[in-house]
Order: C-alpha cells, then structure tokens, then sequence
C-alpha cells in the first residue's frame, strides 16, 4: 500500500525534479506534490511525496530525515491526515458582539 511522506523545510528554489531524483534512491514514487503559495505560485517549503509501499517509504524516513538539499536540512515523516478546518469566511464573533447584539 502506498504510503504518504511529508518533506519539510525545503529550500524555495528546490524542484520536483530534484525531490524524485533523491527519493528515487528509497524506491518507487507513485507521486510528489510541492505545495505553492496560492497568490504567488512560489514553494512553500514542504512537499508531499507517495512512496509505493511501506518498506520503501521507511527507508526513505531512515535515509532523508537529517539530509541535506540546497544547503537546507531536511524533515521528512509519515504525513498525517489533514485537520478539518472551520468552515465560514474566517470571521469570528466574539463574546462582545454577542452580548452587545453586534451582528
């Protein structure tokens, strides 16, 4: 079963390329997602990368979590499921608000 790994603390001129290239020496990736500043498009200096299986995706935490790319150190783990976030705009009404009728 393919295992998802989170790699942070990336450098932002760092490449998918160069990421696949690394992990490649782990085993197989069936993917690799660097995460982009939705404004700007630029890295935001973690990634996602699918490993094929297990075995290749610990041998990819034993041999990257510590390593060194474009003079950053690298923190790579299982990724864990992501949080739900609160739905809305974002906007939090306070108990002020509330008491004074402020809606």
């Amino acid at each position: 079963m393919a295992k998802k790994l989170y790699v942070g603390n990336l450098s932002y001129n760092v490449t998918e390329d160069q990421i696949r290239e690394l992990f490649a020496q782990a085993g197989e990736i069936t993917e690799i997602k660097v995460i982009l500043d939705r404004d700007t498009g630029m890295s935001k200096g973690f990634a996602f990368v699918h490993m094929s299986d297990d075995a290749a995706a610990q041998d990819a935490i034993q041999r990257f979590n510590g390593h060194s790319l474009d003079q950053r150190t690298l923190n790579v783990s299982e990724a864990r499921p992501r949080e739900e976030r609160a739905g809305g705009n974002g906007f939090v009404r306070n108990d002020y608000d509330r008491r004074n009728k402020r809606f």
